[in-house]
């Protein structure tokens, strides 16, 4: 305040008559906001409840004594003196006071809530239910996969409708070579196809390492195919020569190791924008897995034609060597050593396929003790106009030859007149073959 001297009257500057006006007690800091609001998990807790009463005798507290003193001012504190106490109850407050401390009551655990984003047990009603079955059938190396029906998909058209289809990959390794799929039913959100797949040249090997994608889509003929749901199932749970029957809910596309992830909404089949139909390849994965196809050869020694006789029966996985993502594969045989070169034999051409069905046979006159000095030469071309055709992949038979092509052979000679079929992988080189066509 400011000192006057006598006989001055009395002044009193504006900012002393606001501060008496305005602050007529001792100034206190402002509280902050979280001291009336401590992080309680879910909030209160529930036996939360004012401070018990202290007992009569006991000795007065500094606030307890001025309380008595309290100005009208501070009656608009109250409130907050009293959501201090209520939290202090339960260590909220940031020292221990005079006296011995309350007990804090035991406080009851937080129920579990689920997690909103993380919650999809609904998948089974948005996406739908597909119904199939499989089977191994291990003496023809073939899989056959049924593909019944499908129910309650999710409407993927703006009629509330699909087109739905079904197609297969084996992984790892998803290409076209190794893609079935199913016929498309329009409009409809229950279709039933009743269409068996087969895969060939499948092996004990794969049935153990190889999983099973199966993917419901939505085809749309002026946009994208679109995804719907999906499926995977494991090689080796199947017992070889036993019909599983599979009814699973579809599930979010997921990411598998050597697969790019998946999004919501992805992009299926020829237009999905990927190679090998919208599923990513890692190129860190070892080719030999799949080397360069499998071709299923069958050996006969006739006794009545004097020769052997070559079957070329099928191809499966082949390498694609044209822009499309497919081949144009055709086979030549060879039994060499072949001084007149005229053991040269080849079949038809089949068009824009990775799994080329031929069921031809060739027969080559020669006795049945010359065939331990002979070797047999498979290959398999991609036929092209106006260039030079692309080798995808070639196997010997012989008597040089080792593991299963050898047995092969053994057992073709072994056994005349019987009609000996296995299935045999294809490989990048082939020793001694000429690889220009």
């Amino acid at each position: 305040m400011t000192l006057r001297r006598r006989g001055e009257k009395a002044t009193i500057s504006i900012q002393e008559h606001m501060a008496i006006d305005v602050c007529p007690g001792p100034i206190r800091p402002i509280k902050q906001i979280s001291d009336y609001f401590p992080r309680f998990p879910r909030g209160l807790p529930p036996d939360a409840g004012p401070r018990a009463p202290a007992p009569p005798d006991a000795p007065a507290t500094p606030a307890a004594a001025s309380a008595g003193r309290r100005s009208p001012s501070d009656g608009a504190r109250d409130d907050d003196e009293d959501v201090d106490q209520l939290f202090g109850a339960y260590g909220a407050s940031p020292g221990p006071g005079p006296g011995p401390s309350p007990v804090r009551p035991p406080a009851k655990p937080p129920e579990e809530e689920p997690d909103a984003d993380g919650y999809e047990s609904d998948d089974c009603t948005a996406l739908g239910t597909l119904d199939f079955s499989l089977l191994y059938d291990q003496e023809n190396n073939a899989l056959h996969c049924t593909i019944s029906k499908a129910k309650g998909l999710k409407p993927m058209d703006h009629n509330g409708l699909a087109d739905p289809y079904v197609k297969l990959h084996l992984l790892p390794g998803a290409s076209k070579a190794n893609k079935l799929r199913t016929k498309t039913l329009r409009n409809t959100l229950n279709p039933t196809w009743n269409e068996t797949l087969t895969y060939y040249g499948i092996t004990d090997e794969d049935m153990i390492r190889k999983t099973l994608r199966i993917s419901v889509c939505d085809e749309d003929k002026f946009r994208h195919n679109e995804f719907i749901g999906e499926t995977r199932v494991p090689l080796k749970r199947l017992k070889p020569n036993h019909t599983k029957t599979f009814s699973i809910c579809l599930e979010k596309q997921l990411p598998v190791s050597g697969l790019r992830p998946h999004v919501r909404g992805h992009r299926c089949g020829r237009h999905a924008g990927l190679p090998f139909g919208g599923v990513g390849v890692d190129k860190t994965e070892d080719k030999s897995l799949e080397e360069r196809g499998r071709i299923l050869i069958s050996l006969k020694y006739s006794s009545q034609k004097q020769g052997l006789l070559v079957g070329i029966v099928r191809c499966a996985h082949l390498a694609a060597m044209d822009a499309n993502g497919y081949s144009d594969p055709y086979v030549k045989t060879y039994l060499k050593p072949d001084v007149d070169k005229k053991s040269k034999h080849k079949t038809a051409v089949k068009k824009k396929t990775l799994n080329p069905e031929f069921n031809e046979e060739f027969c080559y006159e020669i006795k049945h003790g010359d065939l331990a000095k002979k070797t047999l030469e498979v290959t398999v071309w991609d036929y092209d106009i106006g260039k030079s055709n692309d080798f995808i992949g070639g196997v010997v038979l012989g008597i040089n030859a080792k593991g299963e092509r050898l047995k092969h052979w053994f057992d073709c000679l072994k056994n005349k007149d019987k009609r000996i079929e296995r299935w045999h992988t294809l490989t990048n080189e082939l020793p001694g073959a000429v690889l220009s066509d």
